[in-house]
């Protein structure tokens, strides 16, 4: 039966496009109908799917990493939050649900199962989140953050101090909108002396 041959090629704890079971199926609408009924696939959006794995606690979630790589189509992006910023000790305290993927396809808030993701296109963003880069991304969102603006921002002055000079000049280049470039100008010059 095509429907046992198509449950083959399943393995747990992966995510499909449907576009990628029509590999193996002529009629991927029937078949994922009938996957999704027995809970052999769990639907994660508009032709997202994930075999979930079981465990003695239940079915785990899917990868965040590899089901955003699934969704994109493609491995270039950066998941963060900005619970990361947190971590910089510039004031910033809130605690909130949201993950951010900067990449270079898709724009605008997306559900991906149980999960919401706030996707950006970006031009530019490093592999992985360094401290400098946090604290450029901090500045460049700063508006949007529950926190007192004028608190952090000052806080974020003298911790730029303590960085270490080229990288944060680079970052600042690099991943600065405007806003943070005018902001972070004197500083930039400052240590250019």
């Amino acid at each position: 039966m095509k429907l046992d041959e198509l449950k083959q090629h399943l393995e747990t704890g992966k995510v499909y496009r449907r576009s990628d079971l029509t590999r193996w199926s002529k009629s991927v609408d029937r078949h994922l109908d009938i996957l999704l009924e027995e809970g052999t696939l769990q639907k994660l959006s508009q032709g997202l799917y994930y075999a979930p794995e079981q465990t003695v606690f239940g079915q785990l979630p899917p990868n965040e990493e590899i089901l955003i790589r699934s969704f994109l189509k493609d491995d270039r992006f950066l998941v963060t939050s900005p619970n990361a910023y947190n971590r910089l000790g510039v004031g910033t305290t809130q605690l909130y649900n949201q993950r951010t993927v900067y990449n270079h396809k898709r724009h605008g808030q997306f559900k991906l199962g149980n999960r919401n993701f706030d996707f950006r296109i970006k031009p530019h963003f490093p592999k992985k989140v360094t401290e400098e880069f946090l604290l450029v991304d901090l500045v460049n969102n700063l508006d949007t953050l529950a926190e007192d603006q004028k608190a952090v921002l000052k806080r974020i002055f003298s911790k730029a101090m303590t960085m270490d000079e080229e990288k944060l000049r680079e970052a600042i280049a690099e991943y600065g909108n405007v806003k943070t470039q005018k902001l972070l100008a004197p500083f930039i010059q400052q240590t250019e002396i």
